[in-house]
């Protein structure tokens, strides 16, 4: 992992912090959401296996550090702090809620705490690898929901923003309550249940729809699915129900996806492929699948490509990694912004989830009587601790934890009021403490 994956600033400033010899100050950073996408009335909380594995091998080359040296940025910096970086490791702990979590504005999603070099770097690939699962694991659940209980498969990485980000996309779509993905090596890395069909240029090589259709009956056998829209919908569906069985179903790309999905469960039940799948493709949302249910259109499966992938109605959203306490020469500092619109909550938190609605504390703070405190350690001394879920037991929390969420809070409309967060009472007098000893 490499420690230059990150933005300039967090290293001029750990070079800044080193030549100040702040290197012995403990920092504690959380990582939360200021305000929640459009339309949407919480997160689903996903990318913490993969920080904690960032965490685990970030390292400086010999050649990063060449390069650094040669910016003109460190020409001034001592030779003492390029040792540093060729000693650099995580040594600190790490708070987090569980992957498949749903959270809400100000919750933390992860707290570390570290000297103050090892809790700045990080920054930049917690806040991206988090951030962007986290989008696209709220992006899934929200399109699984509105399926009403039939399969939704990911299909993103051809539009995903990178070929890694369509890795991972399928990882935290997964997670969400996807079926499975169309990627290969999620499938082969997370133990993720793959997907996929023929495309159109499969029709189009062979001389005519029926013998493309036989040539992939013979290779795929009960797993072979259909593409039937190339020429003629309909037609398509009656030359594959032509050849008898195996099949597993067919897939519809175009057209009303309605009146089509109909009348391919005719032809297919006519045949005697009453068990056959229909998979509907192309330009799907949570809005259009939500429309095509409401319609009883005989669809079992949605494939969701570039709207998934890409959480295209809302591609970000406003997660940030803020400084809350302190620690040095044996005294503890709290510090937060107190600036208009961006004003942060000073000290470490934990959240105390309630049946319906959340309080967020201190994390000194000890809630006994029905609720559960949320963020829980997963590293300690730079070691992961306990047991490190795997994407399927972290989809089987999210389900969980989403039907225990308020039906009404997993709306695809902004809901008024949203979910209700209570700051306690030693954290409000914290925060007015702390605003009068700055003003």
């Amino acid at each position: 992992m490499s420690a230059l994956l990150t933005d300039l600033y967090q290293l001029t400033m750990a070079a800044g912090y080193w030549c100040a010899g702040k290197t012995s100050e403990v920092a504690t950073f959380e990582l939360f959401v200021r305000r929640l996408p459009p339309n949407r009335n919480f997160i689903l909380a996903a990318g913490l296996d993969q920080a904690l594995e960032y965490l685990l091998n970030v390292r400086f080359t010999e050649e990063e550090i060449l390069y650094l040296k040669g910016l003109p940025q460190f020409h001034r910096v001592p030779e003492g702090f390029f040792d540093a970086l060729r000693a650099f490791r995580f040594t600190g702990d790490v708070f987090a809620a569980r992957e498949g979590t749903p959270l809400f504005p100000g919750e933390p999603i992860l707290t570390l705490r570290a000297p103050l070099l090892e809790a700045q770097i990080p920054e930049t690939f917690l806040l991206a690898t988090i951030g962007f699962q986290t989008l696209i694991a709220t992006k899934a659940a929200r399109i699984v929901d509105a399926a009403g209980g039939r399969s939704v498969v990911e299909f993103g990485t051809r539009r995903a923003h990178s070929p890694d980000a369509g890795v991972y996309a399928g990882r935290a779509a997964f997670i969400g309550g996807c079926t499975g993905t169309s990627n290969t090596l999620t499938g082969m890395r997370y133990g993720i249940p793959v997907f996929g069909t023929a495309a159109h240029s499969w029709v189009q090589s062979f001389p005519t729809e029926l013998e493309a259709y036989q040539r992939l009956q013979d290779l795929l056998g009960p797993a072979t699915t259909y593409l039937i829209d190339t020429y003629d919908t309909l037609e398509g569906a009656r030359r594959a129900v032509s050849l008898g069985k195996p099949m597993w179903g067919v897939r519809l790309d175009s057209g009303n996806l309605v009146e089509l999905a109909r009348a391919v469960r005719t032809i297919l039940d006519d045949a005697g492929h009453n068990d056959a799948k229909i998979m509907a493709t192309g330009d799907l949302n949570e809005y259009k699948i939500l429309e095509l249910v409401a319609t009883g259109a005989p669809i079992d499966v949605y494939g969701v490509g570039t709207e998934l992938a890409t959480s295209s109605d809302a591609p970000s959203h406003g997660a940030v990694y803020k400084l809350v306490e302190l620690d040095a020469n044996g005294s503890r500092r709290f510090t937060a912004k107190i600036s208009p619109d961006k004003s942060t909550v000073p000290g470490a938190k934990q959240i105390f989830r309630y049946p319906g609605h959340d309080i967020v504390g201190r994390a000194s703070e000890c809630f006994l009587q029905g609720c559960e405190a949320m963020l829980r350690p997963v590293m300690l001394g730079g070691e992961i601790v306990g047991h490190r879920p795997s994407a399927s037991e972290a989809r089987q929390y999210a389900r969980e934890s989403l039907d225990r969420l308020p039906k009404k809070y997993r709306s695809l409309f902004e809901c008024d009021p949203p979910y209700r967060i209570e700051h306690s009472a030693e954290l409000i007098q914290l925060t007015e403490e702390f605003r009068r000893s700055e003003r």
